[in-house]
């Protein structure tokens, strides 16, 4: 999934793949990961099965941990749990913890569970730095009773995941625009249909609507000739319409939704604009030397080595890419790019 090559400020010797648009929101929609869920052995009922307590599913990236949990009940109904046990099971006294003990944000996509949990484990001392390019099963912990309320804020129910995902599709809007008119004018039917996508697992039925508050990948007019040829010649190539408006552009935002994942650290975010004050388009290296410039020195006589990779929908993401055409095209069903950073050299 790499398409970028050559530098921003070299126009003429950049080349790029000839996929569209929709063929990369399609990757990222069909992205799995490998996950491990084990009942709590000590949370076991009676006379349950105890040799079928783990249950293995490929999750995909875009769903939520809480949608998870039908499938996961049926198995537990079907192989582990008696008669007795299911009729007292209580699915709202459910939680998932990962194998270190830590309790897992619900309300984040798994495909982000997932890959901050690998640059944490590629992170620790010993670790190796290629971890990140083994798709290793998630190892997670399913609590039957005694959620910590306190951590949770609430109930790790869908209803409750559907609103935060549309908290998070609004905070984007904004973000974007300025405003949340092209959120709010939705219709109900509409809002829900894009949630009713993420729990079908719908690509078409999602974008139906989302395409409706997504940017395009078509570039900015330019108000300058050094601006066209720069956005015009460094963008990845696009399925978008040819008459799409202007104002409809990912270069067009007032700011890419996009957010730093640490590990064991804090959650960075900031305005970030897809184009920087002198006419070009603000790059994954912009951004990165900005926020994290130890970790990833901004490039120039006497720069110092990289330390870290970013990685984006379990991708490690080259610091060429333009933050515009990542918003567009990379960003979750939630509209956020979220990047996760781990420690090493990249290789």
């Amino acid at each position: 999934m790499s398409t970028f090559g050559g530098m921003r400020h070299s126009p003429s010797t950049f080349t790029s793949s000839p996929a569209s648009t929709t063929l990369f929101r399609r990757l990222i929609w069909e992205g799995t990961v490998p996950l491990e869920i084990r009942v709590d052995s000590k949370e076991l009922p009676a006379n349950s099965n105890r040799g079928l307590e783990c249950y293995f599913i490929q999750a995909p990236r875009v769903s939520y941990l809480p949608l998870l949990i039908p499938e996961i009940k049926r198995f537990l109904q079907d192989v582990v749990f008696d008669d007795e046990a299911t009729r007292l099971m209580k699915e709202e006294d459910w939680w998932f913890e990962s194998e270190e003990g830590h309790l897992l944000k619900w309300h984040w996509p798994i495909g982000l569970i997932y890959d901050n949990h690998t640059t944490l484990a590629t992170s620790r001392p010993g670790a190796s730095t290629s971890a990140h390019s083994q798709a290793v099963p998630l190892r997670l912990i399913l609590h039957l009773a005694s959620p910590p309320t306190d951590k949770l804020l609430l109930a790790p129910s869908a209803e409750a995941c559907k609103q935060a995902f549309m908290g998070q599709l609004k905070e984007a809007d904004f973000l974007r625009w300025g405003n949340t008119k092209r959120m709010t004018g939705l219709r109900k039917a509409e809002q829900d249909g894009m949630w009713e996508g993420i729990k079908e697992h719908s690509f078409d039925d999602y974008w139906r609507v989302a395409s409706k508050i997504t940017p395009t990948t078509l570039p900015a007019r330019p108000s300058s000739p050094s601006l066209q040829s720069t956005s015009m010649h460094t963008r990845p190539p696009s399925a978008d319409p040819q008459g799409a408006p202007d104002r409809e552009s990912a270069y067009n935002v007032r700011s890419v939704p996009i957010r730093l994942y640490l590990p064991e650290g804090p959650v960075l975010q900031d305005l970030a604009p897809p184009i920087l004050e002198d006419g070009t388009p603000n790059t994954l290296a912009d951004l990165l030397s900005l926020h994290l410039p130890l970790l990833f020195p901004a490039q120039g006589p006497g720069a110092g080595p990289t330390l870290a990779y970013a990685l984006l929908q379990g991708v490690i993401t080259p610091t060429e890419a333009e933050l515009a055409w990542l918003g567009a095209c990379m960003s979750g069903a939630d509209g956020w790019v979220n990047i996760c950073i781990g420690l090493g050299r990249e290789r």
